[in-house]
């Protein structure tokens, strides 16, 4: 269900997960404070996605290769495409690259964005997503996740993520995948799923997860764009078509969140992943996960205060 087709009870005085805004009704309030996540239709034009297209394709071919950002590619479909888009799965921290960090300053989003943060906004975990077709290996399958995991800041509450669809997205191509209300659970461990076939670098899931849990897929057109708490369980899919299903998304955060220490906690080990990630890419000595962290930030709106 989106929040349109809802007709929700409003309590006064009881949103605890939204702010006072005239932006949203009070419906569409009471969905995020119930759910966890918001959908909102044609919220992004058809012009700025062919923009991002476009931009995703030169990073593809190296035609532009942005500072900081994580190409991930599946190396084992090179030596047949090349440099293409038949290879690349994801950018991630595209902070650097100003035709695609436009994403994470579009008044429309932004607008939205404030309901939950308040307005001084921090972009600060960026991606285009590009599922490649993955009908066997399931290479490309996200396990279920909450994306707290990987975040050392807080508080919870005043993080959201905007996901827009590049183009429709559905069961077939392998469309997110929400457990709606789970925003209202603490943060739980994670790892890399035991299932069969390798999984991506990072896609951690839930290590206790009950495949049996009642889970909505969101069906999305181009430019419809869902905001959800980073405590809501999610996925996605295999794509089991043909074609490329692409999404563009950013994590923000009130700038008046703070850095937290993960050491002795269930995201202790994500930490050291990283780190040595980074270390290793940049062939740096001493780095920590909020260096890394602080590296992504970008204030997009109002004043910086901690983050």
């Amino acid at each position: 269900p989106t929040s349109a087709q809802v007709s929700a009870v409003p309590q006064p005085g009881r949103f605890c997960y939204t702010l006072d805004n005239d932006v949203l009704t009070t419906e569409q309030r009471q969905f995020y404070e119930d759910n966890g996540y918001l959908l909102i239709k044609k919220l992004v034009s058809d012009k700025d996605i062919e923009r991002f297209r476009k931009e995703f394709m030169r990073i593809c071919t190296k035609e532009v290769n942005p500072p900081g950002a994580m190409i991930m590619k599946d190396e084992s479909l090179r030596s047949q495409y090349g440099q293409s888009e038949k290879v690349v799965n994801k950018v991630q921290d595209f902070q650097e690259d100003k035709e695609l960090f436009r994403y994470c300053t579009l008044p429309e989003v932004l607008k939205y964005v404030e309901c939950f943060t308040g307005p001084n906004i921090m972009a600060m975990h960026t991606m285009l997503i590009n599922k490649l077709p993955d009908s066997d290996k399931q290479t490309f399958l996200h396990p279920m996740h909450q994306d707290l995991h990987y975040f050392p800041f807080r508080p919870a509450d005043r993080i959201v993520c905007s996901w827009t669809a590049m183009e429709r997205a559905d069961q077939d191509n392998g469309c997110l995948v929400v457990q709606p209300g789970t925003h209202k659970e603490p943060l739980k461990p994670h790892g890399y799923p035991k299932s069969e076939g390798k999984a991506n670098k990072l896609f951690h899931g839930l290590l206790d997860y009950d495949e049996k849990s009642p889970r909505v897929h969101l069906v999305m057109e181009k430019g419809d764009t869902v905001f959800f708490h980073p405590l809501l369980i999610h996925g996605s899919g295999i794509n089991k078509t043909s074609g490329f299903r692409k999404s563009i998304s950013c994590h923000f955060a009130s700038s008046q969140c703070y850095y937290i220490d993960v050491k002795n906690t269930d995201q202790e080990h994500l930490e050291k992943e990283i780190v040595e990630m980074v270390r290793k890419k940049y062939n740096a000595t001493s780095v920590e996960l909020r260096d890394i962290w602080n590296f992504r930030a970008r204030l997009v709106q109002g004043e910086r205060i901690n983050l």
